[in-house]
């Protein structure tokens, strides 16, 4: 992907749902609800502060991360979906993928 994006914007994937529920029954498309989980593309280099000293992020590409359902601009770039937001927009990183817990 040919894109960079500026101050403190971060560019996501979103994570598809899951296509069923637990109890095994499959959701229809139209039904579900768009994922709130993504993963970081790109990065921008940060925002500045009001003396102009760069602010670093603390997202890097790769991160899983957690977002608010409304939040970001919808893109297409070379034939990805794609989200553009600003870090505050993101609420938190997942420091591991989510795995199945075994019935005891």
């Amino acid at each position: 992907m040919k894109f960079r994006p500026l101050h403190d914007r971060v560019v996501l994937r979103r994570i598809d749902a899951e296509e069923k529920t637990k109890g095994g029954i499959i959701i229809p498309d139209n039904a579900k609800e768009k994922p709130q989980e993504g993963e970081v593309i790109a990065v921008g280099p940060g925002a500045r502060d009001e003396s102009g000293h760069l602010q670093p992020l603390d997202l890097k590409p790769g991160d899983r991360v957690l977002f608010g359902k409304w939040s970001g601009t919808e893109v297409k770039i070379d034939g990805q979906e794609l989200l553009i937001m600003k870090e505050s927009d993101i609420m938190g990183v997942l420091d591991e993928p989510a795995t199945k817990k075994k019935a005891a």
